[in-house]
């Protein structure tokens, strides 16, 4: 399935054939993001992302998107916590033009300073931007209420104060400190020989081997539940329920993705049933298990009527202790591995969504199993093992909710008994 190649500096690259495919997704995938950072330093991942797309040495900001736009590509990027990746699709005839593009942006950024002073500009728009919109707003709550004095309790995009503290030399030493090759992953999916994308990879990145940076573990010894309210003159109230989900092993790991699903994964879920289809009382609902190299959480999400906001934490805690005290049932759990699995075989056939599950693997794991690997241990999954994850994690002293809206203190008290019968 795929091709797995180290040079001498550290750089992995990884190529997986997809002969029938007419196109090629390349990304080069770096070893940082928001986990690396220093509260000093909160955002500064993102801008140095932003500030890779402002022009090179060699091409301006408008050569490099026309370079790649103009035989058909797409050209983007992406922080996450514990990556950061460059990546284009293109036709697969144009794969060297792509990966010129991606080398030239990674080690030749310009970083001119009234570029930066502008695109600082346009992060605090961002900023600003998200505070807006309380599907972001009461994410951002959330986790900083479950990660407190931690980086990952803070935004990707840093805070209107710490973007305008960063200088340029600030951003170019960040920068270098991390893309470096040891720090570096190339990966390509589609219509290419394996072959010709190491050499070509091997000759673009050069540089000794260097040590990675390190991020902090955090204390998840919550002792008791967590609640923070944020009043807004919404139309909805926005929920965000989280609990802290370590895996210790892929069964571990697996049975909460297979929980995740049957809760809020899709329209046949609990909670999209019981909330939407028979109570009505929300548009959206949805349910998430989002793992970390360390750490994980599961989060639940909706947006309601503000005058429902209580009957909507009451419904989804009494799911909640449904399935912790009562389990999945067995076709509930057949029908759900059927889906996790198709939706893995599906999102394999399309070059970028293989490309960004190596990458994620790559950058997560160290390593990229096997397709007919992860099929076997959806399989493993017992009824029991899910339900030993809900005794696990659903518990009243580590439940975190934020809330965004127009909520009374009645309501928040009321809200605030029922998390404490869970």
């Amino acid at each position: 399935m795929y091709k797995k190649h180290q040079l001498n500096n550290g750089l992995k690259i990884i190529a997986s054939p997809m002969p029938h495919m007419n196109s090629v997704s390349l990304g080069i995938w770096i070893g940082v993001g928001g986990r690396y950072e220093s509260a000093r330093e909160s955002g500064i991942s993102h801008l140095v992302e932003h500030m890779l797309f402002k022009g090179t040495w060699m091409r301006s900001a408008r050569e490099l998107k026309e370079s790649v736009e103009g035989v058909g590509g797409s050209l983007n990027g992406f922080t996450a916590d514990e990556a950061t990746c460059y990546m284009v699709k293109v036709p697969s005839h144009r794969l060297k033009l792509g990966l010129d593009i991606l080398t030239d942006m990674v080690f030749n950024a310009r970083f001119d300073k009234e570029d930066i002073d502008r695109e600082k500009l346009v992060v605090l728009e961002e900023i600003k931007m998200y505070k807006d919109q309380p599907a972001e707003r009461v994410m951002e709550i959330l986790c900083g209420t479950m990660w407190p004095a931690n980086a990952l309790g803070r935004p990707l995009t840093g805070t209107i104060a710490t973007v305008k503290s960063f200088k340029r030399n600030d951003i170019i030493k960040f920068k270098e400190n991390n893309y470096h090759p040891a720090n570096m992953a190339v990966i390509a999916s589609g219509k290419l020989a394996p072959e010709t994308v190491i050499e070509y990879a091997s000759n673009l990145f050069k540089g000794t081997r260097r040590k990675k940076a390190s991020f902090e573990t955090p204390n998840m010894g919550q002792k008791c539940f967590r609640a923070r309210f944020s009043q807004g003159d919404t139309n909805q109230t926005h929920l965000a329920m989280g609990f802290y989900a370590v895996a210790k092993n892929m069964r571990e790991r697996f049975a909460m993705k297979l929980m995740s699903v049957i809760l809020g994964g899709n329209m046949s879920s609990r909670l999209f049933e019981e909330l939407r289809e028979k109570h009505g009382l929300c548009y959206d609902i949805g349910s998430a298990y989002k793992r970390h190299r360390d750490v994980g959480e599961f989060v639940i999400h909706a947006g309601v009527d503000n005058k429902k906001a209580l009957k909507a934490v009451v419904a989804i805690l009494d799911e909640l202790r449904k399935i912790r005290d009562a389990g999945a049932t067995g076709g509930e759990l057949s029908r759900t591995k059927e889906f996790v699995k198709g939706q893995f075989q599906l999102a394999l056939e399309n070059t970028s969504a293989r490309m960004m599950w190596f990458g994620d693997r790559l950058m997560l794991d160290g390593n990229i199993p096997s397709p007919e690997s992860i099929l076997e241990e959806v399989d493993r999954i017992t009824g029991d093992d899910i339900k030993k994850a809900c005794e696990r994690i659903f518990k009243t002293q580590l439940i975190n909710l934020a809330v965004v809206g127009k909520t009374s203190l009645k309501d928040k008290n009321q809200m605030k008994k029922a998390l404490g019968a869970l």
